[in-house]
């Protein structure tokens, strides 16, 4: 998937403070992202992709801050793609695809349903050194 990341020709990198306004801060980023690559934000993958952004930021804010004071959203697209990956430094790798269960399952839940239902594709990456990872979401267009 990397080969084909790197050949998209637009690409945005945010690193926030890992703290609730990142959310905000990522989503409205996304936005102004979007529309500068010129895909309208009343394509129809772009609520769902930026609900999935949303999560998954709100997910490492929540649960990997204490290890990971910073997060870094990642943004591509191109004329039949929109990619992006949220990254942290907490090792813990979520099940995206296996059963999603227990407490605070339900954003995880979210992003798997919307994923498939777009045809796209989410995956988990660790990090080499096994102390952080990345979800990359690709969605087509």
């Amino acid at each position: 998937m990397s080969g084909r990341l790197e050949a998209l020709p637009h690409r945005h990198v945010l690193t926030l403070a890992s703290e609730p306004a990142a959310v905000r801060v990522a989503r409205q980023t996304a936005e102004r992202a979007l529309i500068e690559w010129g895909i309208g934000l009343r394509h129809p993958t772009v609520d769902p992709a930026l609900l999935i952004l949303c999560e998954l930021v709100t997910n490492s804010v929540r649960h990997a801050a204490v290890l990971s004071p910073h997060v870094t959203v990642i943004y591509a697209a191109g004329a039949d793609c929109l990619a992006f990956a949220v990254h942290d430094r907490h090792p813990y790798q979520p099940s995206l695809y296996g059963s999603v269960t227990g407490k605070g399952a339900g954003g995880l839940a979210t992003v798997r349903e919307l994923v498939l239902d777009l045809g796209g594709t989410a995956v988990v990456r660790a990090d080499a050194d096994g102390k952080g990872k990345s979800i990359w979401i690709t969605l087509p267009l």
